[in-house]
């Protein structure tokens, strides 16, 4: 094919020159300058772009390799946080059992001193009670006998209050009557 276009030239030569048609001296320069171009290229042009392609490679890779080691990182951190939680969480349940445990002892220990408090009231106001009653039958057995001397001296006309006391008629009466009613309330 070129030799077919250096033909259609050289005919065309004898003539005038067509501009389609490049001169073979063109070419030969051309192509001899595009030899050197191409030599200077691949010599020192494309060495520094393959350096500068494996360097970014090799940040690329290094980047995605440290991500990765990060991931992982971050990955083993958050499994020891959730252990640090699941294990707090753990121990908020026993405090919170704890707790319980104690607020319940607690609890009965109030009970049982209100319980030891209620009975001590209760003992003392029986006690209380026994001794009110006591002293009120003490109060009624001399009225009682004062009033039976009293009434007893109505009926017979006789003054019979300074002997009745002399020989604690009145007493022995009162003490065979609550005898009496201790054996009548036993039965």
């Amino acid at each position: 094919m070129i030799t077919e276009v250096l033909t259609v030239a050289a005919e065309a030569g004898e003539g005038e020159h067509n501009p389609i048609i490049p001169l073979w001296q063109e070419i030969v320069v051309g192509s001899i300058a595009f030899a050197i171009l191409c030599f200077v290229l691949m010599k020192f042009v494309f060495p520094m772009m393959e350096k500068t392609f494996a360097a970014r490679v090799d940040a690329i890779e290094g980047g995605i390799k440290r991500a990765e080691a990060a991931q992982a990182e971050a990955n083993q951190l958050l499994e020891q946080y959730k252990a640090q939680l699941a294990e707090a969480r753990t121990e908020a349940a026993r405090i919170r059992d704890e707790a319980r445990a104690d607020a319940e002892g607690i609890r009965q220990d109030i009970l049982a001193k209100a319980r030891e408090e209620s009975d001590r009231i209760i003992g003392a106001g029986q006690e209380q009670l026994n001794a009110q009653r006591e002293s009120i039958v003490r109060d009624l057995r001399s009225e009682i006998g004062t009033l039976a001397v009293d009434l007893a001296s109505k009926i017979v006309g006789e003054a019979l209050a300074d002997e009745a006391r002399r020989q604690g008629t009145v007493e022995r009466f009162i003490d065979e009557l609550g005898a009496a009613g201790s054996a009548g309330g036993r039965r």
